[in-house]
């Protein structure tokens, strides 16, 4: 299965959202340059988790629903609710500032 790669602070704020092949490319190789080795294997789990979702699903592309649903899966309680709220305010800050 081919890996897919996607930021781990999208939420529903952006449903709209979505990571094309060409962008998850660009950022499977910013995380193997770039975070502590505890970092990148949170994504990986994240962004495969989120990738066999899509699959399961048929969808094209991982939207921010996806990667919501992912962090609630594999993140325990309270920790994915605070990530989830960190995401909403990431992509609320990254979507004003276009």
């Amino acid at each position: 299965m081919p890996t897919i790669a996607v930021s781990i602070s999208t939420t529903a704020v952006g449903a709209k959202a979505s990571v094309s092949k060409k962008g998850s490319k660009k950022m499977v190789m910013k995380m193997s340059r770039k975070g502590s080795r505890k970092h990148r294997d949170i994504f990986e789990r994240v962004a495969g988790e989120a990738s066999r979702l899509v699959h399961y699903t048929r969808q094209q592309t991982i939207c921010s629903r996806d990667i919501q649903s992912t962090v609630c899966l594999l993140l325990p309680g309270e920790l994915a609710k605070h990530a989830i709220s960190e995401g909403t305010k990431a992509v609320t800050k990254y979507t004003s500032s276009k």
